[in-house]
């Protein structure tokens, strides 16, 4: 068995995002539940720590982190209806960011094996100087920063496997060599980002696009035939997964047709890669019963030898 840490906190859920919104706080009760009714327990809880701002400043500009920081204190509405900031949001967005970190140390120090974040807000459209798609911060890119900053790895590894491309992280982290960026997504979807000919500075961004109505042979065998390979090759000390759950078939916002098993399936494909050092991070995932069953399988894949 390995061991699996984990994190969520009550600040998660007081990210209001207000009525009928998709990405709302009964996300963090569905992962829960789902995890209780598996009997699933985490190794290692994470402490809560919230990311600094110059945490954020590896990734984002000033008036980016200023922007965030200003609506979500003073009560001024935000002009997009999709990435709404309230007053609970500061707080919750620094712990997802700051679990992502925390995760990344743990897993890196050899406190654990790998690691499960089940915040929110999500972060991978959060781009270096915009919110958009309910992301404030990029999640994922700040906690693969902060390991270059403070404990000098040169090769990190983020496969995105949430259906909608992150064009944040790609936006990020383009021309890193030290970081590869590898998104399967489907293709058209918003954001409507992540052709395959879009490589980086020395091919070390790679997008996996998909059609309407593909199953879960096409997304294992994408895993296999192209993302494995590649890995392989970049030879990473850690990888991070974008863990977005929405390429489920009960998924309201896409047209993919994975089943609950799937991300088990997925997730233990990949956990050769790093010497299976992974931190896997909460993106999307709206049906909240897929949610659920989805996050649980994940989990338990982790946790599984």
């Amino acid at each position: 068995m390995a061991k699996t840490a984990f994190f969520q906190c009550k600040e998660a859920e007081q990210h209001d995002t207000g009525y009928g919104h998709v990405e709302a706080p009964a996300r963090m009760v569905a992962i829960q539940h789902a995890m209780e009714a598996a009997q699933l327990k985490p190794d290692v809880l994470l402490k809560k720590s919230p990311a600094r701002l110059e945490d954020l400043a590896r990734c984002h500009t000033q008036d980016h982190i200023g922007l965030v920081q200003r609506y979500c204190t003073s009560g001024e509405d935000f002009h997009d209806p999709d990435t709404v900031m309230g007053a609970g949001s500061w707080d919750a967005a620094l712990l997802s960011a700051g679990g992502a970190i925390e995760a990344a140390r743990a897993v890196h120090a050899g406190e654990a094996d790998n690691a499960f974040v089940a915040m929110r807000p999500p972060g991978h459209h959060a781009e270096r100087n915009r919110v958009m798609g309910f992301c404030l911060f990029n999640n994922v890119a700040i906690a693969a920063r902060w390991l270059r900053a403070e404990a000098g790895l040169n090769r990190i590894a983020i496969l995105d496997w949430d259906v909608h491309h992150g064009n944040g992280t790609q936006h990020i982290t383009y021309n890193d060599d030290s970081i590869y960026y590898i998104s399967i997504h489907e293709h058209p979807l918003y954001p409507g980002t992540g052709h395959p000919s879009e490589r980086g500075k020395n091919d070390t961004n790679l997008n996996i696009t998909m059609g309407a109505g593909m199953g879960p042979e096409q997304w294992l065998t994408a895993i296999k035939d192209k993302v494995l390979p590649e890995f392989e090759q970049f030879d990473p000390d850690i990888l991070f997964i974008s863990c977005g759950f929405d390429a489920h078939r009960m998924d309201p916002l896409a047209n993919q047709r994975l089943e609950s098993e799937t991300f088990g399936e997925m997730t233990r494909l990949v956990r050769p890669v790093a010497n299976g050092k992974i931190v896997s991070l909460l993106e999307g995932g709206y049906n909240l019963q897929a949610l659920g069953e989805s996050a649980a399988h994940h989990f338990h894949a982790l946790q599984k030898s």
